[in-house]
């Protein structure tokens, strides 16, 4: 690590089917975009003048201040975010802001286009994985999608804090170009069954539980220049070549 670099909470926010919208409407949604997160942070104490910010045109990714406690960003930062959406979706005219979100924590560093390291890249990736895309499109409802990564699921939502429930969330294998790795997902104010139903559909990446090898727990893995480091369920970690994942079905956390 240089002396650039410090492990970081990384965010991605990304707007649903921008690219359909006219010019004058992309303006406006980024705008709204801008204002949903400002007032969502701004409700939980969080200070967004000191994120580190790369906008996107419809994503904004984040870089926050090391001291910015995670299960605030994981519990009421996203209540929030869902509570503002459904205040703004609501009025009369304007198109529907539909969003997806991705959180992870890890090594981040200062480069010349924004930032580089493992965290941003995978917040990226998370933020495009196509279970993500799948459960806000099929779940029309609902005006927000998360995914968290293993590590902060693990570290973080299974530390059982009042305001994180485990059972809220579904894992996914995501594999968005050369990343690979397991995410868990949630939407608010839906129930975990909603979620399950699209991420173990055919196209997923997990076998169906009825498929598993009994007594064997799932691994989570990423790929590190080339090399798989896997931690399963109850904490064992393994190094080697990554693992091409499964062709089917999902686990559920419930």
């Amino acid at each position: 690590m240089n002396e650039y670099s410090s492990r970081r909470l990384c965010l991605a926010a990304d707007m649903e089917q921008y690219s359909r919208l006219d010019t004058r409407t992309q303006a406006v949604v980024q705008s709204d975009l801008v204002r949903l997160l400002d007032e969502a942070a701004a409700l939980v104490g969080l200070d967004r003048a000191a994120w580190e910010r790369q906008p996107q045109g419809d994503q904004e990714l984040a870089v926050l201040p090391a001291a910015t406690p995670e299960v605030t960003v994981l519990g009421p930062f996203v209540h929030q975010l869902a509570a503002r959406l459904g205040v703004l979706n609501a009025r009369t005219a304007g198109p529907r802001v539909r969003l997806r979100l991705a959180v992870d924590r890890g090594v981040v560093a200062d480069a010349a286009l924004g930032h580089a390291g493992p965290a941003p890249v995978a917040v990226a990736r998370y933020v495009n994985a196509p279970q993500l895309k799948a459960v806000l499109s099929a779940i029309r409802p609902a005006d927000l999608a998360v995914i968290v990564s293993d590590r902060l699921y693990q570290d973080v939502v299974r530390s059982g804090h009042p305001d994180l429930d485990p059972a809220q969330y579904v894992r996914a294998h995501v594999r968005v170009k050369e990343f690979g790795g397991y995410g868990w997902i949630r939407v608010p104010g839906h129930a975990s069954d909603e979620v399950s139903s699209v991420v173990e559909a055919p196209d997923g990446s997990l076998p169906p539980a009825g498929e598993r090898l009994p007594g064997r727990p799932a691994p989570s893995q990423h790929v590190h220049q080339g090399v798989a480091v896997g931690r399963d369920v109850r904490g064992g970690l393994t190094v080697g070549l990554p693992v091409t994942p499964p062709q089917t079905g999902s686990g559920h956390v419930r």
